[in-house]
């Protein structure tokens, strides 16, 4: 393609090729622009960790970046139910302008592999690029294991408009099991070592998640009053850069549960 400016569907069409010459089966790709979408964000998914060309990196960061600053992007500023230090905002995470979004990651730190799947990791992942998951590998083969629940890494957001994305791994619970006291201290350290991390690197905002309360089972009422818990005690007892802790939640009944807990009504 050398200097030659491409438009974007020649740009989806690049992206597929690319990744869909590394297969050996013949992949079908179709002729609508939305179904091309979904085939690279799948192809972009199910990808192990390897490496990528220039060229490919090139016309994926332009691709994704327009797609990101199409967005109606949402910064503190735009965020109007704050208590203190503490906001929440309902919404795609992903369109957040802060400094740090935090992500449930799973315990290989990689991202999601099933294609288009709608857990956060997945979507994080495929709208930062694949760089995110080089990052996360070269992370990982320096710790040579699987990441600890309750614990947090650091990466660049790459094609996001945050700044930063903070990985931790929440603890799972069986389906139809109560959260024992371990699972409830883990879950609280999910948030401690994200906050921990976000200070360390001076960071002014920083938007969680509702860790574990999807595929991990954690039950949203409960989850959010350890969050709620966590996060004011560590702004109340700790010196810290942070001046905005937003909690990102994306359906109306996490919305509810967090807007009665934080203001006090529903």
């Amino acid at each position: 393609m050398g200097g030659i400016k491409i438009n974007t569907a020649e740009q989806l069409d690049f992206l597929i090729r690319y990744l869909a010459d590394e297969h050996d089966d013949d992949i079908n790709i179709p002729d609508d622009y939305q179904s091309k979408r979904n085939l690279l964000r799948a192809l972009m998914n199910i990808r192990m960790p390897g490496e990528l060309s220039c060229e490919f990196l090139k016309v994926q960061d332009e691709f994704l970046t327009k797609e990101t600053l199409d967005k109606d992007l949402t910064s503190v500023e735009d965020i109007d139910e704050v208590k203190d230090r503490i906001m929440l905002w309902q919404g795609d995470i992903t369109t957040l302008n802060v400094d740090a979004i935090v992500n449930a990651a799973n315990s290989k730190l990689l991202g999601c592999f099933i294609p288009m799947h709608s857990c956060i990791d997945n979507v994080i992942h495929s709208a930062a690029g694949l760089q995110l998951r080089e990052e996360c590998n070269r992370i990982m083969k320096v710790h040579d294991g699987d990441e600890e629940v309750g614990s947090a890494r650091i990466t660049g957001a790459y094609n996001l408009p945050s700044k930063y994305v903070i990985h931790t791994v929440g603890p799972a619970i069986n389906p139809g099991s109560k959260p024992s006291v371990k699972d409830k201290n883990d879950l609280a350290s999910c948030y401690r070592s994200c906050l921990d991390i976000a200070s360390y690197n001076n960071l002014e905002s920083i938007a969680f998640c509702c860790i574990s309360t999807g595929v991990f089972n954690f039950p949203q009422d409960l989850a959010a009053e350890i969050a709620i818990k966590t996060v004011n005690e560590f702004l109340n007892n700790t010196e810290t850069t942070l001046k905005h802790v937003i909690f990102n939640v994306f359906t109306d009944e996490d919305y509810s549960i967090y807007k009665k807990l934080l203001f006090g009504d529903g």
